[in-house]
């Protein structure tokens, strides 16, 4: 939650920092070119790697790397020698580190419970995770206005200790690799998990929607164009804006957490993508700070809770040696799909305006919804409980 927290103002700061420099869309559309490249590249390999080495040794290396990178960026800043090739050189090099350090995570956490309690985890870990991106970009334009872009950096450089901290004190962690393991770099082993994935429509669906419904309906490298621009706010108001998401992803994973179980997660999970498309629109339509600020709550609520259910779906359908390279597949379509999304809409916001891109990007979300349910109709009848695979138990 700490670690999330000093992340999430580092990312908020950085888009507010590329604002400065420029009032061009496309520049701040490109962040998403420099996130997603990475994770394009080495998603696979990455994939394949938690799956064969040790997932905590593996996160105790890429956190630090990220630690590195927010130095780096807190020096240029404070030098003032950074400009635009440096800030998304520097967003490269830590998409590089993302790209191995979510799969060891979430391969990592089926490993910590029983595969009864995974739905509870999974909503658990979204508290920790949303609360800290609720923490984080409230406190960027804090410190922004206070003391400026270079001291949010080494804030979050700092954070990573948090996490560093909690995988030293959490212990050894048993967990199951691919038999006859010799290289993470195996053609083979990507091969197959790539043809895992294929074989599974449940998982692959949610995969594809997750990547359509983000692409179209991410439009958060534009929050600093429409802060200034559309409602006529400054870095405060910028602040609890990108934070708005998070509060509403809280409520919504506090309120999952207290269930037993989850039922009709095929229906609960469609439902929810169709209302992050409309509280998308709702968001563009929006003229003033309160509507704003409530229809990115009612985003962020509506995208916690299909996401703890894919994860639950995907982490209870793969076995334990096999949910790295799962993960690794998942986080081209989960993060190819935002950020890509980005660099949609920045394109869209630079030939019309923001408000059109954030509208038809609502209205994308719909229509690709409408195609999945067709193309996969088995999605709109699963419960959750068919054919489940265990989970690795817990220590």
């Amino acid at each position: 939650m700490i670690s999330v927290a000093g992340s999430q103002m580092q990312t908020w700061a950085l888009l507010w920092h590329i604002r400065d420099l420029t009032d061009q869309p496309i520049a701040l559309g490109l962040m998403g070119l420099a996130r997603i490249l990475p994770v394009i590249f080495f998603s696979l390999i990455a994939g394949a790697l938690a799956d064969t080495i040790n997932r905590r040794k593996l996160m105790f290396t890429t956190q630090t790397a990220q630690a590195l990178v927010a130095l780096a960026l807190g020096v240029l800043t404070l030098m003032g020698s950074i400009n635009l090739g440096m800030i998304y050189l520097l967003t490269a090099i830590q998409s590089v580190a993302v790209a191995f350090d979510l799969p060891a995570r979430q391969a990592l956490v089926p490993n910590l419970v029983p595969a009864r309690d995974l739905p509870n985890a999974f909503s658990l870990n979204s508290i920790a995770q949303q609360t800290g991106s609720i923490v984080g970009p409230a406190l960027s334009g804090l410190v922004i206005a206070s003391l400026g872009l270079s001291a949010v950096y080494w804030i979050n450089a700092i954070s990573f200790i948090a996490v560093l901290v909690a995988l030293v004190l959490m212990g050894p962690v048993s967990q199951q690799t691919r038999a006859g393991a010799k290289s993470p770099l195996s053609l083979e082993a990507i091969r197959e998990g790539v043809r895992f994935i294929l074989s599974q429509p449940i998982i692959l669906s949610t995969m594809v929607i997750d990547f359509f419904a983000t692409f179209f309906s991410s439009a958060n490298t534009l929050m600093p164009l429409y802060v200034r621009d559309v409602l006529h706010v400054g870095v405060i108001q910028y602040g609890w804006l990108s934070a708005a998401q998070s509060i509403g992803a809280i409520a919504a994973a506090v309120v999952i957490s207290q269930f037993a179980g989850i039922k009709r997660q095929g229906p609960l999970f469609l439902i929810c993508v169709a209302f992050f498309g409309l509280a998308t629109m709702l968001f563009g339509l929006s003229r003033s700070f309160p509507l704003a600020m409530a229809a990115l709550i009612l985003v962020g609520a509506s995208d916690s809770v299909s996401t703890i259910i894919r994860n639950t779906i995907r982490q209870l359908q793969t076995p334990d040696s096999m949910r790295g390279r799962m993960t690794g597949v998942n986080q081209i379509f989960f993060m190819g799909g935002p950020q890509l999304g980005e660099v949609e809409a920045g394109v869209v916001a630079q030939l019309f305006n923001t408000p059109i891109a954030i509208i038809s990007g609502g209205i994308g979300c719909l229509v690709a919804l409408a195609w999945i349910i067709r193309r996969w109709p088995q999605l709109r009848s699963f419960n959750g409980d068919e054919t489940v695979r265990e989970a690795t138990p817990a220590n």
